[in-house]
């Protein structure tokens, strides 16, 4: 159990905000506002390599169409990645290997969303924690998944691995049950916080609390005023702004 008297506050899918989510620039942005770290979302491409994407399909975020895991990485490599910041122009699909290259020299915290979800992704797990492992970030990293056996399959290969169990839903006893499957953090939707007994329970058990996306001052705020440990934001100045004030004012 952390005894962080203030949250860190956590760039979502880099500063997303200002950039293209998922982007070089996006995670270069949140680096340049000061965030402490930021989430990311991990797939595999057709030929296992790790691609930084939070889409299973492709048509939101760009020019393609389909699924990402229907692509080699070198198919991926000539679609744009980029469609609501054209000061930014073309962007291209990035390996986790990049996004590890680009922060392995700072104090940056990465954490990765393993999208399995939908599509299972045999050997994904595997390929993330070796990435770490070969890049010495390990330490500097935090799994998560809304695939709860995911979280568990984890776990079990890395015993000292840091692991939120992602959820956007209400159902009972969820810090329990996180706890119980061997997780550090429980991973809610802001909006399940609002309710603080969530965020006591979660202390009692010594679990952290990382929650997402949290883009309003004012649950900011309450972010600071429940203990958060992380706050995952589309606007890490923002938020780094207001946990300033609280730092302030306490």
């Amino acid at each position: 159990m952390t005894n962080r008297k203030h949250p860190l506050v956590f760039a979502h899918r880099g500063a997303s905000g200002y950039a293209p989510e998922n982007t070089i620039v996006s995670f270069k942005k949140a680096m340049e506002l000061g965030a402490d770290g930021f989430e990311l979302d991990v797939q595999l491409t057709k030929d296992n390599e790790i691609v930084v994407i939070h889409d299973e399909w492709l048509e939101r975020l760009t020019d393609g169409r389909g699924f990402v895991r229907d692509y080699t990485l070198e198919q991926l490599r000539q679609l744009n990645f980029n469609k609501n910041f054209p000061e930014y122009g073309v962007q291209r699909v990035r390996t986790l290997r990049e996004v590890f290259e680009l922060v392995k020299d700072s104090d940056i915290e990465v954490n990765v969303e393993l999208k399995t979800g939908i599509f299972e992704y045999p050997g994904l797990v595997e390929k993330v924690l070796a990435l770490a492992e070969e890049m010495d970030m390990k330490d500097r990293v935090i799994y998560s998944s809304f695939n709860h056996y995911t979280c568990v399959k984890i776990r079990e290969l890395l015993p000292d691995a840091r692991i939120g169990f992602l959820y956007g839903d209400v159902f009972i006893e969820v810090e329990q049950y996180v706890k119980d499957h061997g997780g550090d953090a429980i991973h809610p939707a802001f909006y399940l916080l609002q309710d603080p007994i969530h965020a006591i329970k979660a202390k009692q058990l010594g679990l952290e609390i990382n929650t997402w996306t949290v883009n309003e001052p004012a649950y900011m705020e309450l972010c600071c005023q429940l203990g958060v440990d992380r706050i995952i934001t589309n606007y890490p100045d923002v938020a780094l702004g207001i946990v300033e004030k609280f730092k302030s004012s306490n």
